[in-house]
């Protein structure tokens, strides 16, 4: 009988490419995901992969071994669900997916309110900007800046967040749009909606620097340099900014609640999603909707 886990690291590999990504995806060094991969080989007494110098490729035995293999970590995902949903005490730790921009300048500033209403869940936030898999259990739940695409998942349209265009309140421009130079993100952002709106803007005009997030875009704005586009959440909050006036289109992203069904009526799941649709409902216009 073959090891179960090794069937797991194998698995990583076959959705990852490489052996690389699988141990970045499973936490774990390069060395342990060779080893596991190895260890399965001999104990099935097969090559299920090809490890080429910068990817693995699957061989004919790997890619049918795959497809089983595939299902039984879909199923074992679903174990997982089925017993959260069904703890009964309030106590164990459930994990959020959140946009850094959320993340950082929503969340975090509410933890303290969950920590006390719920003192036996550990709220873990993920602070990243890529979707993750809810069947995967990557997380448990996500808030995303987009309708999910997912049919299988429980979505819901939290709000709205708005964009302005924000300086310093010492920028020297600001009351000439001629001379406006922009903050922008940097090349690999190019295709962003955000990125998007705020080069429809400038037209033109400069960009004076670029940048990864919103959050370094408000320091830099900070400084005098340029022109922001930034969340009116944020740039109203902030007293060394202000906002500057303009003609253009407007602009804002949707921020979605997405839940996978297996987890809906977990009493953890709910109280996190109940907090989710609190903080983001205090701070952006909240809309009911499935």
């Amino acid at each position: 009988m073959f090891d179960w886990e090794n069937l797991r690291f194998f698995v990583a590999v076959a959705q990852s490419g490489s052996l690389s990504a699988a141990a970045r995806r499973l936490k774990v060094d390069h060395a342990t995901v060779s080893r596991r991969l190895s260890a399965l080989e001999a104990e099935l007494n097969m090559r299920l992969v090809d490890r080429l110098p910068r990817a693995c490729q699957l061989s004919d035995a790997g890619r049918q071994v795959f497809e089983v293999a595939a299902k039984m970590e879909e199923n074992a995902f679903s174990v997982e669900r089925l017993a959260l949903a069904e703890q009964a005490p309030m106590q164990g730790t459930v994990t959020i997916s959140v946009p850094p921009v959320l993340a950082n300048n929503l969340f975090a500033n509410h933890l303290h309110v969950f920590a006390q209403l719920h003192p036996g869940i550990r709220l873990a936030i993920a602070s990243q900007a890529q979707s993750v898999s809810l069947g995967r259990r990557e997380a448990d739940i996500a808030i995303r800046l987009f309708r999910p695409e997912e049919p299988q998942n429980v979505t819901r349209k939290l709000g709205e967040m708005a964009f302005a265009l924000y300086a310093s309140s010492e920028y020297a421009s600001a009351s000439e749009p001629g001379d406006w130079a922009f903050v922008g993100y940097e090349a690999q952002y190019a295709e962003m909606p955000h990125q998007k709106w705020l080069q429809s803007i400038a037209q033109g005009r400069r960009i004076i620097c670029e940048v990864s997030d919103i959050t370094m875009q408000q320091a830099v704005a900070r400084t005098g340099i340029g022109v922001a586009g930034l969340p009116v959440f944020i740039g109203e909050n902030d007293p060394s900014l202000k906002r500057l006036p303009f003609d253009g289109e407007q602009f804002c992203r949707e921020i979605w609640l997405v839940v996978h069904p297996d987890l809906r009526h977990s009493p953890m799941i709910r109280a996190v999603v109940d907090f989710a649709v609190d903080v983001v409902g205090k701070t952006f216009e909240p809309i009911s909707g499935r």
